[in-house]
């Protein structure tokens, strides 16, 4: 099994400061809608295919490879994804909280497993690393800050 995580400030020094609302309102749009804020040509297809009152469907292509995804919002606190169907099963989890200082932290943790592949073999190990490497959620949550701010700035949210 797959377990990262990674927890970053959400208004570090130097930045614009964003409030609880309009984070939880970037990460509301980015469940709704990945190629918001992924990388250019990452996420090819992202649609919303059903809908209730305690969570909806989310069908992509993200890296080539369809997913569909289960999503729950905890307003104003957490996004939780459940990986329905694709490579990877398990859930994601975006949560928004104050520290002990009150500051506002965004922090990203998954547990998750790889589909046809062994339990703790090569393919996992080599995602294992990848989650937990500098280019890996971290910066996925630093680029989903940032792409909130550019978000605010634009009165989109």
């Amino acid at each position: 099994m797959i377990y990262s995580t990674a927890t970053v400030p959400v208004n570090p020094q130097g930045q614009t400061t964003l409030t609880r609302e309009q984070v939880w309102k970037g990460l509301e749009a980015k469940a709704r809608d990945a190629r918001l804020f992924l990388p250019p040509g990452l996420c090819t297809r992202c649609d919303v295919t059903e809908e209730s009152s305690s969570h909806f469907v989310r069908d992509a292509t993200i890296g080539g490879q369809n997913v569909r995804e289960i999503i729950v919002l905890e307003p104003a606190r957490k996004v939780t994804f459940f990986q329905a169907t694709g490579p990877r099963e398990g859930a994601i989890v975006n949560e928004l909280f104050e520290d002990d200082a009150g500051a506002l932290q965004l922090r990203f943790y998954c547990y998750l497993g790889l589909r046809g592949k062994a339990p703790g073999g090569p393919e996992e190990q080599a995602e294992q690393v990848q989650f937990d490497s500098e280019e890996g959620y971290k910066a996925a949550l630093l680029s989903t800050l940032e792409r909130t701010r550019e978000l605010v700035d634009e009165g989109l949210i």
